[in-house]
């Protein structure tokens, strides 16, 4: 009503008409004294600067204050004592086309998991996988693994397998530290990071760690860290050279990374992600055997 009298010269009368309101509720001016109401709101928000109008509520009929909540937060608007929500950030990442890989370091895929000794300590285990041969590059246990200890696990495993083209990973903290970064522009890696909530874009990865868990974590009993260790890296040693893998013709990681270092590789190539471009690489097309087809 102000608005429209001020800013468009508006009568009261046609003011009210378009507004559809009586004229004597615009003339209206409430008679109550809030003054004694805004001193208690005034002492508790300086003492609780960070509660809201409701807590603040609770915290005056606890002094024996009888008020209404609606009256509360309108005194408690008038006063600008509102609580500002800070904005949560939403991370974003650009959905990338996913690569055809033909041959091994091409593409690796990184993730921890989780698990508990036998002694109540928290075990946290770094999952290195080669995309292309699934072969498991590195299993390290520990109850800490920071950014700084994982780029050291990659370094070890650099020197017997050679720097990849591009790494696969999540949105972790360990994954997005400036170190991790800055180490992968130094070793001119890059680093593919998959979209907030899509585990499914570094399946290769998450299939491994289902394996991890129902056939060692799931299976084995761990006393203390050292023990876990042991267990993990013999598991390791058995999936790559005994354990014949599905998605490679019922070959071992470590006997079908043999035969691709001794066949030629195509041209790579790019596809988008989807269902074609998670069905396993044609192997025919690097001269393997096919082997049988599964049932």
């Amino acid at each position: 009503m102000r608005r429209l009298v001020t800013e468009f010269s508006a009568s009261e009368r046609h003011a009210c008409e378009l507004m559809e309101i009586a004229r004597m509720t615009h003339r209206y001016c409430s008679r109550r004294d809030d003054s004694t109401l805004r001193e208690q709101l005034l002492r508790l928000a300086r003492e609780k600067p960070r509660f809201g109008y409701r807590r603040i509520h609770i915290l005056l009929g606890r002094e024996g204050v009888v008020v209404n909540h609606k009256r509360v937060q309108r005194v408690y608007r008038e006063m600008g004592l509102s609580v500002k929500r800070t904005k949560r950030k939403r991370l974003m990442r650009v959905l990338q086309p996913r690569p055809l890989l033909t041959a091994p370091n091409q593409e690796w895929s990184v993730d921890f998991v989780s698990d508990i000794a036998a002694s109540g300590q928290r075990l946290r285990v770094f999952c290195a996988v080669d995309s292309f041969t699934r072969e498991c590059l590195a299993l390290e246990v520990d109850t800490s693994l920071p950014s700084r200890r994982v780029t050291r696990v990659l370094e070890r495993v650099i020197q017997h397998r050679g720097v990849p083209v591009a790494i696969r990973c999540d949105n972790g903290p360990e994954i997005t530290s400036r170190h991790f970064l800055a180490w992968s522009v130094e070793r001119k890696i890059d680093i593919v990071h998959i979209q907030p909530g899509k585990p499914t874009q570094n399946a290769h990865v998450e299939s491994f760690n289902g394996r991890l868990r129902e056939e060692c974590l799931n299976v084995s009993w761990f006393w203390n860290l050292f023990d876990a260790r042991r267990k993990i890296a013999c598991w390791r040693d058995e999936y790559n050279q005994q354990r014949p893998h599905s998605a490679l013709n019922y070959f071992t990681p470590e006997e079908f990374r043999r035969q691709c270092s001794a066949s030629p590789s195509p041209v790579i190539g790019t596809t988008e992600i989807g269902p074609a471009s998670r069905q396993p690489c044609g192997r025919a097309s690097l001269g393997l055997d096919p082997g049988p087809t599964p049932q």
